[in-house]
């Protein structure tokens, strides 16, 4: 089954907080206090500037709101998170900000640890958030990233 998510994540009171500077941000809440600002195609002309995209290997990411993320994260942690998935094939790719810096990846491939399964970038910089996973299940099930398969379908979801 196909997914494709292109989304900024945070604690919820701060992504409202800062996307309400930005033309045409919807941010949507996730569990355990988290929220999801989706990337759609209207948002990241927005936020594009003149850096471009393609910047520290995404997609989406242009220098000019990476540059935004960083300034944000004083304030607080937050992610930038990509994911596509089809026909049982995953790629996901995340980096987290704090105190106005990169603190986590750019990170591309699950990491595994000693006695520990591997565990994907998304949960990653969602542990880096805060987030715990539950039973059987990791961060990216425990806040409830599987609700919609596709970004745009996050944006019509409604604002938190």
């Amino acid at each position: 089954m196909a997914y494709e998510l292109r989304a900024v994540l945070a604690e919820g009171g701060l992504l409202r907080g800062v996307a309400r500077d930005v033309a045409g941000a919807r941010v949507v809440a996730l569990r355990q206090g988290l929220s999801l600002m989706p990337m759609t195609d209207d948002l990241v002309g927005a936020v594009a500037g003149a850096g471009g995209a393609g910047v520290l290997g995404f997609q989406r990411l242009s220098a000019g709101f990476e540059r935004m993320l960083a300034g944000w994260s004083v304030a607080g942690s937050l992610a930038y998170v990509e994911v596509e998935s089809f026909g049982g094939v995953a790629e996901e790719r995340a980096v987290v900000w704090a105190g106005g810096g990169l603190v986590l990846g750019p990170l591309d491939v699950p990491v595994k640890r000693w006695f520990s399964r591997p565990v994907g970038p998304v949960s990653l910089a969602l542990r880096r958030l805060g987030a715990r996973g539950g039973l059987g299940g990791d961060e990216f099930d425990a806040v409830g990233l599987g609700r919609h398969r596709w970004t745009e379908d996050w944006a019509a979801s409604g604002a938190a």
